[in-house]
């Protein structure tokens, strides 16, 4: 069941759905909790999940499930430490928060910050686009392989391999 967030809503774009700003957003301001089920497996792999670090994935729940990526995000993903009842640490927790003012009805994006192995070409459209869903450390990896004669065995696409690395503590 899918819970409610005053500050955001679904939406559909050309390739599928994304999460879109119900009202002006203020720069800094928490938009939400990514909710979901978190998964104990280091092969795991899907089209929206959240890297937790070790062998944890977050696999979210609506609304943030939809997050898509741009290399010029105005949002990003943050963690804080967490504990269940008896005081024993629990999976972090993981927070979307907007980097610049966010105006009414705009898509709400995150860099996924994908690894080399995992990326796929990029079509965000923003004036800084890296060609590439990778994060900005990984380019380099992609740069040089690009310049890598081709052999003959075709290299196998990575599809929705990548996860979104771990987000940022707080």
């Amino acid at each position: 069941m899918a819970t409610s967030n005053p500050w955001v809503r679904v939406g559909t774009v050309p390739f599928g759905k994304g999460v879109f700003a119900r009202r002006a957003i203020p720069k800094g301001t928490e938009i939400g909790r990514v909710q979901g089920k978190v998964i104990d497996d280091p092969e795991y792999s899907s089209t929206y999940c959240i890297d937790l670090g070790n062998s944890l994935s977050l696999e979210p729940r609506t609304p943030f499930r939809y997050l898509n990526h741009r290399c010029e995000p105005n949002c990003a993903l943050h963690t804080r430490d967490a504990e269940f009842e008896d005081g024993t640490p629990a999976p972090c927790e993981v927070f979307v928060e907007a980097l610049v003012d966010i105006p009414p009805d705009a898509e709400l994006t995150i860099d996924y910050q994908w690894s080399a192995e995992g990326a796929i070409k990029c079509l965000c459209g923003a004036d800084q686009c890296r060609g590439w869903v990778v994060a900005l450390e990984e380019l380099p990896k992609l740069q040089k392989k690009a310049k890598k004669p081709k052999t003959a065995k075709a290299a196998k696409a990575p599809g929705n391999s990548g996860k979104p690395k771990s987000p940022k503590p707080r």
